[in-house]
Parts: C-alpha cells; structure tokens; sequence
C-alpha cells in the first residue's frame, strides 16, 4: 500500500492522468498503468512521468522511478526525455518510451541513438510501419548497420517487401562480426518471402505465407473461425481436440512428403504433454520413437506446445539445444501462442493460438447445475492417450464460413513451393505478429 500523501506532492491536472493517479492512491499499479494508456499519447510528459514514477516506486524500479523525476523537473531536455524513454523499454513498457522518444528526437535535431531507441520501442509494440516512417526520414544519415538493418527488418515486418529488397540491396557486408548472424538471418527472410510469394498472395491477410516470411515456419493449419473479425487465421482461446491433434499430424506428414524430408525416427520431449503428442506423431509417421537427445540428426522432435516445455525442470537447457538445428532435424509444435511467442521458432507449427487447453487437460464443461466448471486432467498412460489421437476424425470444424478455404491440396502446394528455403539457419525467436493483424484478447 502507498503511505499518506504528502499535499504538496504535485499532481496531474490531466483528468485522466488525475484518474490514473487517484488509482494509485488506492495500490493498484497495474490499473494506474492501463489507464496511462487509455488516455492516448497526448498527454503532457512531464504528467505521464509524475504518474509512470510513482508507480515505479511502487514497483521497486529505481531508475525508471529516477528517470521520471527528471523528466518531471526538465519536460523540455532531450537528455530526460531520452532517459526516461529508455528506462520504460527496460521495464517492459515500450509504449509509454513512444512519446518521450519521438520528442527526443525532435529536440535532439534527430541524433541517431534516440532514433535507435525509439525504432526498438516501436519493434516491441509491433509498429512496424511507423518505425519505418522515422528510419526513411533520416535516410540520408543512416549507418548501415544496426540502421539500415533495421530499416530492412521492419519494412519486412510491415510488408513492404519492395522497400525492403531496395534497401537491403544497399546494405554493405558488416565489419564487425557481431552483426553477420542477424545478416544471415536477413538473407533468409528474404529468401523465403520470394517462395512464399510464389505460393500464394502474401497480402495482409495471407497468415500461412507471412508465418514462412518471419521464421521459417509452415503454418499446418488455419483457424475457420473469425476470419472477418480480426483473427485471419489465428485462433483466440482453444479447447482443443484429439481431431485436431491429428489434423496437424497429418499435415506435418503431407510438409515432409511435399519438400522430400526423410527423417528416420520421432524424438520425445520430456514434458507429458509433448511425449503424448509425440507418440501420437511416432504412429502416424510410421517412424520409430525415442527420447530426445541433443544434436541427433534426421529425426522429428515432436513438442506439444513450446511455452509448456519450457516451463519443465529441463526445458531451458533443451531450448537452448534446439536453438541450432542438426542436420535433417524438424521441430514441430502443434500449439504455437502468437501473442508471446516461444523463445525458438518452430520449423512446423499446427495452428496459432492465444490460449490453449490440451484435450487431456483440464478442459471446461458443463456441470450438473448447469453452469460451467473446470473439469479434472486425464491421467490416463500417456501411449493411451496417444492412441485417441490416432484413432479420433481429424476433419476440420465447419467454422464460421468466413475465413479461406484450407485444403490438402493447397498445403502440400505451398509445402512443394517453399521446400529449397525451408529447414535454414537457426530458430531465432520471432516477437512480432507481422504484416498480418490480429485481435488480441485479455
């Protein structure tokens, strides 16, 4: 709880920014938060900054709590606004570094760590296209690396693929060695986006197509639900299925066949939820299965949702082991959550989801009342469970019948068409969404 306030501590005079405050008055940091971000990026600085560090001192974060104060004494000093901008992106609130960091910039006469500093912020809220905007203003200064980079990357991610190939073309190879992965890694977007646009539309609505863009990953299916309203493709919260399970299992299956991958054995994760699935995976592949080991070459490592294996005792070691692919191997996720995604990027993927709940684990239902409870996991072996895979319909919903047709056939057709860029470099983790919106819910 926060102790009485002093009554010469000044206050906003914003009335929103007065509500946020007011809010504190009462512990809550995070609604205090919320509401500094409802009340738009209009607001006076030096009250964002009088609001945003008290919260700080709440939080135990000294220097963004520091570094409001400043920007409270000196609104007008490009050194506070930069400062204060640049504590906020370390503390995980990149929006509220925007507005001090556009205005640093402008005050700064557009120096170019500001600039840096405000592209980051804008690459960790996804806009892209405006981080653009700033780079192209100050195209005549740019260095070429990190700046035209970082021009190239976002121009990618906004889905500007002519902006990007034009500036890309310009780029000069790094002389500091630290910045030839990122330029690898570069090469290969674009690469796959010259496959993936002989695939299919890539336009802001083409999910599959820009998923293979971003990091390599074949996006198996495409949710027939709230295509019209802002999913495109991607599921919100999912119950998910046995069905569906399968379903991304076979089109795991139809990727290998399509781009001629042959690998020789199925390799078990050691979360449950990953050794069900990959069991199931071991049956419909036809392929032997065996327990994950670090660096085995030609083998499927099956994972049921990346975020649950990180959370197991031995997950961070086995990300980390999986960062760079063996030769011939392929990590397939069935539930991939787009809205944090994983720390390695998949190479297959089942569908794209918000919030999942495994078909064994503990699903919403109907109870006896009427009303709605949680009902308990399946502890049934884990090879029994598997075989409900196996044996359950893998037809796909019906939908809503707004979204686009998802057919075999146009899978394994995109499948055949990226398959000479497919399986390259390492799995990078991928924080943006893309060229293509999507609907978020809290």
């Amino acid at each position: 709880m926060f102790s009485r306030r002093n009554r010469r501590t000044p206050r906003p005079t914003s009335p929103a920014l007065l509500a946020a405050w007011e809010t504190l008055d009462a512990g809550d940091v995070p609604g205090a938060l919320r509401q500094v971000r409802a009340a738009g990026e209009e607001q006076p600085l030096n009250e964002v900054a009088l609001v945003v560090g008290r919260a700080a001192g709440a939080a135990g974060f000294a220097d963004l709590a520091d570094a409001a104060a400043a920007l409270t004494a000196a609104p007008e000093e490009a050194r506070a606004l930069y400062d204060f901008g640049y504590a906020c992106v370390e503390r995980g609130v990149p929006d509220l570094a925007i507005p001090a960091l556009r205005e640093a910039l402008r005050r700064s006469g557009g120096a170019l760590p500001v600039l840096r500093e405000l592209v980051s912020a804008y690459e960790d809220e996804g806009r892209h296209r405006e981080a653009v905007t700033e780079l192209v203003r100050h195209e005549g200064r740019l260095a070429d690396w990190p700046d035209r980079y970082l021009l190239v990357y976002n121009a990618v991610l906004a889905g500007d693929l002519e902006l990007a190939r034009r500036q890309h073309a310009l780029l000069s190879a790094p002389e500091d060695a630290q910045w030839q992965p990122a330029r690898d890694r570069q090469d290969r977007m674009l690469a796959r986006a010259a496959d993936a646009e002989r695939a299919g539309r890539l336009d802001a609505a083409d999910l599959r197509g820009w998923q293979y863009v971003m990091g390599g990953t074949v996006l198996g299916t495409l949710s027939p639900y709230g295509f019209d309203e802002g999913m495109n493709g991607r599921y919100a919260w999912v119950q998910d299925t046995p069905g569906q399970c399968l379903r991304g299992l076979l089109r795991l299956r139809s990727l290998l066949a399509a781009t001629g991958v042959r690998p020789r054995s199925v390799s078990l994760l050691p979360d449950r939820d990953s050794r069900i699935l990959g069991l199931a995976a071991a049956e419909v592949l036809g392929l032997p299965a065996e327990p994950f080991a670090a660096g085995r070459t030609d083998t499927v490592v099956v994972a049921y949702d990346l975020d649950g294996l990180a959370a197991h005792d031995d997950g961070p070691e086995l990300i980390g082991e999986l960062f760079e692919r063996a030769p011939g191997q392929v990590l397939h996720a069935h539930a991939c959550c787009w809205t944090d995604p994983p720390a390695i990027t998949p190479d297959s993927a089942a569908l794209l989801h918000q919030s999942v709940v495994a078909p064994w684990g503990e699903q919403l239902r109907q109870g006896a009342d009427g009303g709605i409870e949680r009902g308990p996991a399946d502890d049934r072996p884990e090879a029994e469970i598997a075989a409900g895979i196996t044996g359950a319909d893998p037809s796909a919903g019906p939908g809503d019948g707004d979204g686009p047709a998802d057919g075999d056939a146009a899978f394994a057709a995109f499948a055949t068409a990226v398959a000479g860029t497919w399986l390259r470099g390492d799995r990078a983790r991928v924080r943006s969404a893309g060229p293509v919106p999507g609907s978020r819910f809290a």
